[in-house]
């Protein structure tokens, strides 16, 4: 009777020692695949989170190209205008020299006819209306030669603007559609990741 006892004990001892050794296995084997959910839900966090500096990168690398190509666009602009009021200043004082010389001409030629004898009054008078025929033309011609020129400065100016317009518009049209592209690739990522 006692050994049936003892025998009975032995192996209610041991069937507890088997149940803890069950229970150590399971909660091992739960440890280790929560360590392998947590390593997977850190590496597609880290993934995210590389995704995100990267779009993060590319914006900052956008702006600043956009701020350098408005910075340089500005600065020709610029450069252009200075140009432009310095030819025009050229043009004006050219002008105003040509104005005084025409002026000091007829001066000159007045004072002279004074001079000559009455006698000569016809001939000289003749003289006169050449040389005002004569400067006529020429303001004449300077003034078609400096509306040309103009005109000629105004053409290159629009057309200078007109290709910096179809320019930018090129570049918005690129800019959009690298961002769809890039959206699609997000998105494609983005599936594959759920998947």
């Amino acid at each position: 009777m006692g050994r049936q006892i003892e025998h009975q004990r032995q192996n209610e001892i041991k069937a507890c020692d088997d149940k803890r050794a069950r229970n150590m296995r399971l909660i091992a084997e739960v440890e280790a695949a929560n360590k392998i959910a947590l390593s997977k839900k850190a590496e597609l966090r880290q993934k995210e989170l590389d995704e995100e500096q990267k779009i993060v990168r590319y914006n900052q690398d956008k702006i600043e190209r956009e701020v350098s190509q408005a910075l340089e666009e500005r600065h020709i602009k610029e450069e252009k205008e200075k140009e432009v009021a310095r030819l025009r200043e050229m043009q004006e004082k050219a002008a105003d020299r040509q104005s005084e010389i025409d002026a000091l001409r007829a001066k000159r030629a007045f004072e002279e006819g004074e001079r000559q004898c009455r006698t000569k009054e016809v001939a000289e008078k003749a003289r006169m209306n050449r040389q005002a025929g004569e400067l006529e033309v020429a303001r004449r011609r300077q003034f078609n030669e400096r509306e040309h020129t103009l005109a000629a400065q105004a053409k290159a100016e629009r057309d200078d603007f007109l290709r910096i317009i179809d320019r930018q518009k090129e570049d918005e049209q690129k800019e959009r559609e690298l961002e769809q592209e890039r959206q699609h690739q997000l998105r494609n990522h983005a599936n594959v990741v759920r998947a």
